[in-house]
């Protein structure tokens, strides 16, 4: 059964900018801490629905919110175990936050839950400091002046028949490869609303805050 609110999770990369993202709250929002998430809590505002973690990096709060506490030997890490509950308990639509951040593998890692939930159906996004993070595929997404630079990316071995319209580089029936990186930093064109699509594969798309 599909929940029609959306699931946050939130994990224990560093947030500069708290406001920016409280504004993209919800109030129907069902939010999962993970771990050491929680230590955003405070200046998020927002209250936890779920905890998990194996607390190795965070002491166990135990407020009176539903907790799963997770052995610290396991094969999923906290983050996507987060992901899989909110899957399990229907939601289609994913926001995460504090999950890009200094450690590169743990960035990586958590990248790659945005092809977890596309295989499940799923939509995802990633905000951080500095940007947003979703994967495009058949269906067309915009890229507004808000994001004055956005970068295509291959994390899934297949993108071809790609195109992009109302940006400096335009592309039609186009490939990128997973060894070649050349849709790094495109560039909205002034006045305009940038579009892709991507008709066999999918590509990630970082839409770079001004």
């Amino acid at each position: 059964m599909q929940n029609n609110r959306r699931c946050v999770i939130v994990g224990g990369a560093d947030i500069a900018n708290y406001e920016y993202l409280r504004q993209e709250l919800r109030i129907n929002d069902f939010l999962i801490y993970c771990d050491s998430g929680l230590k955003h809590l405070e200046r998020l505002k927002a209250d936890p629905d779920l905890i998990v973690g194996d607390f190795d990096s965070h002491e166990n709060p135990h407020l009176p919110v539903e907790t799963i506490v997770l052995p610290r030997e396991k094969d999923d890490t906290d983050t996507v175990f987060a992901a899989r509950e909110g899957i399990r308990r229907g939601y289609a639509e994913f926001l995460l936050i504090g999950v890009v951040g200094e450690r590169l593998d743990h960035t990586l890692g958590n990248v790659s839950i945005l092809l977890l939930l596309d295989k499940q159906g799923k939509h995802g996004r990633i905000i951080d400091n500095y940007s947003e993070m979703e994967l495009v595929g058949e269906a067309p997404v915009q890229i507004d002046g808000q994001y004055p630079f956005f970068s295509l990316l291959n994390i899934s071995g297949e993108a071809r028949k790609i195109t992009v319209t109302g940006a400096k580089y335009p592309l039609s029936d186009a490939e990128i490869t997973p060894e070649y990186a050349y849709g790094v930093s495109n560039e909205v064109l002034p006045g305009e609303t940038a579009e892709v699509v991507v008709r066999n594969g999918r590509l990630l798309l970082i839409k770079v805050l001004p």
